[in-house]
């Protein structure tokens, strides 16, 4: 089943955010608001329910700016802390459900939230909304399904790290990705909504460059292409013009059906 979905980009930035602390350049002094970023992250609401995809430190500022008051799965990419560490603000959520979120992600990543918010498992019986109340479900490279959505897992090289981008039917979210691994290239076939990873105009050892990420959009030859986890070199005012057709900046908020 699918139904109407709705993609929204919570967070559109770096690791560092835009603006970035200490930098006078324009576009972190810019009173555009689509040149503000917060860490990459998205929500796709669905008939079902609202699937999150990572945490990151700004989970709260992102759900209360798209007034969005319930989260009902969160998938996660990986474990860096700009798509993790914002994970605490869950217990709002847990208190919400009036139960635990459910979380799915890779062994690794299940480990990483197991040692890094160990308080939320010290006491199982902790009232809700006092610490994270976190259900996990263990995903590895094979399909699964959440809250009636199919999920395709396209595996992805980010440095040395091995993260997700995920498929839900014709749109697939790639970020934090600096190589598309061989075999992961059929995944991708008839993809009809790219988002992928655009860092900042040249390549970089863990993230695509734009021109990286115009050849990724060249090959998969989307209907339409949105950038994301993008630094401070990309201005809103300057770069849009500058795209190729079908091929647009995200940003914060940012919203379509699919």
């Amino acid at each position: 089943m699918h139904g109407q979905r709705t993609f929204v980009f919570l967070g559109t930035g770096t690791s560092v955010g835009v603006p970035m602390i200490g930098c006078d350049c324009p576009v972190c002094l810019s009173e555009n608001p689509k040149n503000h970023r917060y860490r990459s992250s998205a929500l796709i609401q669905t008939p079902a329910g609202n699937i999150l995809i990572d945490s990151g430190p700004e989970l709260r500022l992102q759900l209360v700016r798209e007034r969005i008051r319930y989260v009902h799965a969160v998938l996660y990419t990986h474990y860096h802390v700009d798509h993790l560490y914002g994970l605490d603000d869950l217990r709002l959520v847990a208190k919400y459900l009036n139960g635990p979120v459910p979380l799915y992600c890779t062994e690794e990543v299940e480990h990483v939230i197991r040692r890094v918010f160990s308080y939320a498992f010290v006491d199982e019986d902790a009232p809700i909304g006092f610490v994270p109340k976190l259900f996990f479900n263990r995903i590895t490279d094979q399909p699964f399904d959440v809250l009636d959505q199919h999920v395709a897992p396209i595996p992805l090289i980010h440095s040395s790290f091995h993260v997700f981008g995920f498929r839900f039917g014709d749109l697939a979210y790639c970020t934090d990705v600096s190589e598309i691994p061989e075999s992961s290239w059929p995944l991708l076939d008839g993809v009809r909504i790219l988002i992928i990873d655009a860092l900042r105009f040249k390549s970089h050892p863990a993230h695509m460059g734009l021109n990286d990420a115009l050849e990724v959009i060249e090959r998969v030859n989307p209907e339409r292409a949105y950038l994301t986890h993008m630094s401070h070199e990309f201005d809103y005012e300057v770069l849009p013009s500058k795209l190729p057709g079908g091929v647009f900046m995200g940003y914060d908020g940012l919203r379509f059906q699919f």
